[in-house]
């Protein structure tokens, strides 16, 4: 199988404002990830942006959509949804990833926000990350979108994939990214950095066989840990080209 021509290696990071100024416009258009579409269609309600979040941990984001409209069918606060049986929860949120441990973690952050926060979902991470099945991204995720924290990156796996790719850290899981994001990036761009590199690493910069050739990215990212591509063919299908890893 042929590999695609070679571009000219760049070994230098992304510079980070160049970057998130050219995925500003690019990312336009595009589809958003689940979870902000969840957040601006319910006005930033905290705790549905809460448990779609919870919902949308390794799963695809049509299937966190569907899933989370049907469980605010049913119910849509805390105090309601705590009331639904357990076998019920699991039932609206199917297909999701995980669905019986997340139906255990949604009812009983629903009991614990009731018990503990008057029904209300807490605005400070260290609170947020007392709530079962609430990590560092659901956390930040949620300050960010549901109260309007400008001082919170959110960093998944598109993310920590995308940050190394363009040569922003060097790093090892999605909290180790996190970390090293606030140390090498402008402030302004923290709360933002989680939709752009969400919505182009869902579309464009993808796990296996990122779509490079067509990247507005293409001339500054150093493609850390990328060796093969992938190429969009005539009428929109894209053939795979060789095989591609991640260092």
């Amino acid at each position: 199988m042929a590999a695609a021509p070679r571009a000219a290696r760049v070994s230098l990071p992304a510079p980070v404002t160049i970057v998130m100024k050219r995925l500003a416009r690019a990312v336009d258009g595009l589809d958003e990830p689940a979870v902000e579409k969840i957040a601006r269609d319910q006005k930033e309600d905290p705790f549905q942006v809460l448990i779609a979040t919870m919902l949308s941990a390794q799963t695809k984001d049509a299937v966190t959509a569907a899933a989370s409209a049907r469980l605010f069918r049913a119910a849509r606060t805390p105090r309601s949804m705590a009331r639904l049986p357990h076998a019920r929860i699991e039932a609206l949120i199917y297909p999701v990833s995980f669905y019986r441990n997340k139906a255990v973690h949604v009812r009983r952050t629903c009991e614990q926000l009731l018990a503990r926060y008057r029904g209300r979902v807490p605005a400070t991470m260290e609170e947020l990350l007392t709530l079962p099945g609430v990590g560092r991204k659901t956390a930040n995720l949620v300050l960010i979108l549901a109260h309007a924290s400008a001082d919170n990156i959110c960093v998944d796996t598109h993310v920590h994939r995308i940050a190394n790719r363009l040569g922003w850290v060097t790093t090892r899981t999605p909290e180790e990214t996190e970390h090293a994001l606030y140390r090498v990036t402008a402030r302004r761009w923290w709360p933002i950095v989680n939709l752009y590199l969400v919505t182009w690493g869902q579309n464009v910069c993808r796990p296996v066989y990122p779509l490079c050739p067509q990247c507005v990215l293409a001339d500054i990212c150093p493609k850390v840990g990328v060796t093969k591509v992938g190429k969009s063919e005539v009428g929109g299908r894209r053939r795979e080209v060789g095989w591609q890893r991640e260092g």
